[in-house]
């Protein structure tokens, strides 16, 4: 060591620091008893939410809501596509005032976002889909109840009021009871009709048929040991309404057998007419996977589509709806909203899906994993933090409002391989 650096060294004198001067370094952190939201709290992220969910939730519950269909390469697909994206922001932008809201077909939200439909929700957690429509109705998003809820479209309109409410159909065999369901979903208040077109029959999902799963679950002795290590749910489960759709007339059994059992295999274009004929609102098409599809339907007088392949849950190895969006976007031209689902666990996803042609993005996964973290709490929690995520991200590229969105702001890069699940 230089004789310059000693006495440097020989210069610095040590002291006490004084209490003014560490006030300002403590933090201490407002107490809570509250073992779900100090968790909550701290999950900074969708897969932080997930984590959550996966030591909450008995096994068969989670994994019906984490797993897709075979070897869930549809949804590795769907979820690497987003990590291709690179945003391309520009600078020295004005941002200190950004508009994120949207108005798609007949309801608005605070960011291009609609809850999804999903299954059976009540299995997630005790308060299902009056839990979800709760939190949506309070940060003003849309919720989109499925035929397969919990919960029937009539307590949900009476539970939350408020809610901007779609309805999904599967459409059955029983077109008589699909028309009566319809009707009430229309009496309701459910302004859009969302049919699912991906569902001919019911995908393989290993997860659920490994776990042995059904619904609703079964005392087995696989289930009964799992009530040690998952006790509130299981108190839950066994101490409020029965676990059942609200919408089947049948139920029990595994979701392959319902589906196989109930749904419309021969469902084609002119169902359709049929449709148009008795519902007088919006007729949003999920499940769209092909350029020609999208064209003819458009044709055909629908009022929206859904580029969606169904969370990776039905045909695996199929589109991944990022890649195919932009192509699907510029076919239809504007004449109807395009939207997009699968694989969106960010607010910079939904930002990429926007830039490259979606008018608005459907979350399920990334909702419910909150739900089962966390009921109502952990759905608001799941909202916060996408909406955040998605005005940070708008602000970092410099832009100011939705529609400044370009495909120059999220260039997708080629595909890399892809990996196969550990679940396969």
């Amino acid at each position: 060591m230089s004789e310059r650096a000693w006495v440097s060294m020989a210069r610095v004198q040590r002291r006490l620091p004084r209490a003014a001067e560490l006030r300002p370094l403590v933090r201490v952190e407002r107490p809570t008893w509250q073992r779900t939201h100090r968790a909550l709290q701290r999950a900074n992220t969708i897969y932080d939410l997930r984590d959550l969910a996966r030591r909450r939730t008995p096994r068969s519950a989670f994994d019906y809501v984490d797993g897709a269909a075979e070897s869930e390469v549809s949804l590795a697909r769907a979820r690497a596509a987003f990590g291709r994206v690179e945003f391309r922001p520009r600078v020295l932008r004005d941002v200190s005032r950004i508009e994120t809201s949207v108005s798609v077909l007949d309801v608005t939200s605070p960011v291009p976002l609609v809850l999804a439909p999903t299954g059976f929700t009540r299995m997630m957690h005790h308060e299902g889909e009056r839990a979800v429509g709760r939190a949506a109705a309070a940060a003003g998003v849309p919720y989109t109840l499925s035929t397969m809820g919990t919960v029937s479209v009539e307590d949900l309109a009476a539970d939350v009021p408020n809610l901007q409410r779609w309805f999904q159909l599967y459409l059955w065999q029983d077109r008589n009871a699909s028309l009566a369901l319809m009707q009430r979903a229309r009496a309701a208040g459910y302004t859009t009709l969302v049919l699912t077109v991906d569902t001919a029959i019911a995908g393989q999902r290993l997860r659920d048929v490994r776990n042995g799963m059904t619904i609703p679950p079964q005392l087995t002795p696989r289930t009964l040991a799992d009530m040690a290590t998952h006790p509130r749910w299981w108190l839950n489960l066994l101490t409020t309404d029965p676990l059942e759709f609200a919408s089947l007339r049948e139920s029990g059994g595994t979701v392959e057998s319902l589906v196989n059992s109930m749904f419309d295999p021969t469902l084609n274009t002119a169902d359709l007419v049929w449709m148009r004929e008795n519902w007088p609102g919006a007729i949003v098409l999920k499940g769209i996977q092909h350029v020609d599809d999208a064209r003819e339907f458009v044709d055909l007088g629908v009022d929206g589509l859904i580029v969606s392949n169904h969370g990776g849950r039905q045909l695996d190895r199929s589109v991944t709806p990022l890649e195919v969006l932009p192509e699907i976007a510029a076919a239809v031209g504007g004449r109807v909203p395009v939207l997009l689902d699968t694989g969106v666990m960010h607010g910079g996803d939904i930002v990429a899906a926007v830039a490259n042609g979606a008018d608005a993005v459907l979350v399920g996964r990334a909702y419910l994993y909150g739900l089962m973290a966390g009921g109502e709490a952990g759905v608001t929690r799941a909202l916060d933090i996408l909406i955040n995520q998605v005005q940070r991200t708008m602000r970092l590229l410099g832009v100011t409002s939705i529609d400044q969105l370009t495909p120059d702001h999220a260039v997708l890069h080629p595909a890399g391989p892809i990996p196969t699940s550990h679940h396969a």
